[in-house]
């Protein structure tokens, strides 16, 4: 997964509640050697984890939020355009604060036990 995201640092998280959104990104923290406990941050609504290097890794949850405005107001855009991976779930809520440039990761259920996911590098909205 991280070779097939390249340089790509946003990765958008889309799936069904319960789908393993969250499960799937702390195995993604794994692999990119994050030191601190994740866990959702559906309440907080934003987590900040360290990785062994230093950097940050940014987890969002807009799950819980009711208008765009919400996220403008917390300062999405310096977690979506910093030089670090930020990981964002339910960003359906947020339709047009999404940059150009992210990967798409689509999460499925395929039944007890079973998921289905989907990579999609996204380069430009309008396509």
């Amino acid at each position: 997964m991280l070779d097939f995201a390249g340089d790509t640092r946003l990765w958008l998280f889309y799936g069904d509640l319960g789908a393993g959104k969250t499960t799937l990104i702390k195995s993604i923290g794994a692999l990119l050697n994050v030191v601190d406990t994740m866990s959702s941050p559906s309440f907080s609504i934003v987590n900040e984890y360290q990785r062994k290097n230093g950097d940050p890794v940014y987890h969002l949850d807009f799950y819980r939020i009711k208008k765009e405005e919400e996220a403008i107001d917390l300062g999405y855009d310096e977690y979506f355009f910093s030089e670090y991976y930020c990981l964002v779930e339910w960003p359906e809520k947020i339709p047009s604060l999404i940059p150009e440039e992210y990967l798409a990761v689509e999460i499925s259920n395929q039944g007890a036990q079973k998921r289905l996911i989907n990579l999609n590098k996204v380069y430009d909205k309008q396509r």
